[in-house]
């Protein structure tokens, strides 16, 4: 019995975490970070708000309703310093339409050439007038 207890431990023992990533490591030294405000609201019936920030310059804030379509529809936003030290901010909503995102940050594409406009333009005319292939 006592050898199967001792086998048991050493089961578990070798099962522990090791953190031998480099990335695990550096988050066991991160230093805690106080938050500074964490309001949150429920009315319980599928309106709410909440607010959040940290002293690192992190913070979020939402606001949801009930959706059309029993989904719940939110807009807010949420912030954080960058390594260069600027401030990056993202505002988005979220309903029945899907999720949208703003930020300076979120890339955009290019804008289509002129040609390729043109190519669409004459698509949907013929489109318009009953011709497909």
């Amino acid at each position: 019995m006592k050898f199967a207890v001792l086998v048991c431990l050493a089961a578990v023992a070798a099962a522990a975490p090791q953190f031998r990533n480099q990335n695990q490591q550096s988050f066991q030294n991160e230093r805690q970070v106080a938050i500074l405000r964490d309001d949150r609201q429920d009315s319980g019936d599928g309106n709410f708000n909440y607010n959040f920030e940290t002293e690192n310059g992190i913070s979020v804030s939402a606001s949801g309703t009930p959706g059309s379509e029993g989904q719940s529809n939110m807009q807010g936003s949420y912030r954080f310093t960058l390594p260069d030290g600027t401030i990056a901010e993202v505002r988005y909503v979220a309903d029945e339409f899907g999720f949208r995102a703003e930020s300076p940050l979120i890339p955009t594409p290019h804008p289509l050439p002129a040609h390729a406009i043109e190519q669409i333009r004459f698509a949907e005319e013929q489109r318009a007038r009953g011709i497909t292939f």
